[in-house]
């Protein structure tokens, strides 16, 4: 078996205050590289291997989109986003889809309700059912198929580690990360997920965070457009009033979290952070990524603390505010 992460080799990255008591300690591990790409701070083994889970769409989309996914705008956005299944979202995943000729039955993902409260609620009163755009990563499968399409590769297999798309993607995570891929497994949304370290990940983000659109480089010129389109776009990539959208719309921040505790974020200078929470917990991730980034001085912590005040972290007791999860690196 790979080597994980374990208690042994994390530390403390954040904590839950209740009335003033420390109810719960999330732990982990974390590595901030500079905006030249250099480590400048570890917390626990970086080097051990993690799951990205949704952390990896940004290299996915990548891949699908050099693979001949031709995208722009909102709807590149959404090919790396773990979107809440609102309405503007499904138009956007009906966009993809349509310009593969393909329709909602052709998606590999697993109907789910939407994540936004709303919305879900919404369709349970008009009788809704759990639909496959809702899925938070119905962006990143409807991208997929339309790289399919594009090469003419057989779209009811594109899941199949052995796809030429999934290949394809491989091979661009491996050059993002310099790391060749040892294990894979099923992600939640039935796409091939890749282990690889934190400072593995960190390598793949900084290289697409800081990417231009100018490079001579096709994958650098495209990794430098999907990031332009989150950050034009915040709202696709995850939801109204979700960690990662408003920290993108309140910082400029390049960020995209993963179940399970993950979460990437890249800083307007380019200092990138990538962290696991080894319990899988993820309501202190972006707070966590945050601080690192404040605390090399990507971000100033005037903003970060007015952005904190906006992500879900308050502890409540009696319908009222008793506490907070607050970070502690």
């Amino acid at each position: 078996m790979p080597e994980t992460l374990t208690v042994a080799s994390s530390v403390e990255l954040a904590v839950v205050e209740r009335s003033g008591f420390v109810e719960s300690r999330h732990a982990g591990a974390a590595i901030v590289l500079d905006p030249d790409g250099v480590p400048a701070l570890t917390l626990g083994d970086v080097e051990a291997l993690i799951l990205p889970r949704s952390s990896l769409k940004p290299l996915q989309a990548l891949g699908s989109i050099t693979a001949g996914a031709t995208l722009d705008g909102e709807r590149l956005a959404l090919a790396t986003a773990s979107h809440s299944g609102t309405d503007r979202h499904v138009a956007v995943v009906r966009d993809i889809l349509a310009a593969a000729g393909l329709g909602e039955s052709d998606l590999g993902c697993p109907a789910a309700w939407p994540t936004d409260t709303a919305t879900r609620d919404e369709l349970v009163r008009e009788l809704g059912q759990p639909e496959r755009m809702r899925m938070n990563c119905s962006g990143k499968h409807a991208t997929m198929l339309l790289a399919c399409t594009a090469n003419g590769w057989d779209t009811a297999t594109y899941l199949d580690p052995g796809h030429p798309l999934q290949v394809h993607i491989r091979e661009v995570i491996e050059r993002l990360t310099g790391a060749k891929i040892t294990t894979t497994a099923v992600d939640g949304c039935g796409a091939p997920v890749h282990a690889m370290s934190l400072s593995a990940l960190a390598r793949a983000t900084h290289r697409i965070g800081t990417s231009s659109e100018r490079s001579p480089f096709a994958l650098h010129r495209t990794a430098g457009a999907l990031v332009r389109a989150v950050r034009e776009n915040p709202w696709a990539i995850d939801g109204p009033g979700r960690p990662d959208t408003i920290a993108i719309e309140h910082l400029g921040v390049f960020a995209k979290g993963g179940a399970e505790g993950v979460m990437i974020m890249v800083a307007p200078n380019g200092a990138t952070v990538a962290l696991k929470v080894l319990d899988g917990n993820g309501r202190a991730a972006t707070a966590i990524a945050l601080a690192l980034l404040t605390r090399v001085g990507a971000l100033s912590a005037a903003d970060v603390a007015q952005t904190m005040t906006q992500l879900p972290l308050t502890v409540t007791g009696g319908g009222k505010d008793v506490g907070q999860i607050r970070p502690t690196v």
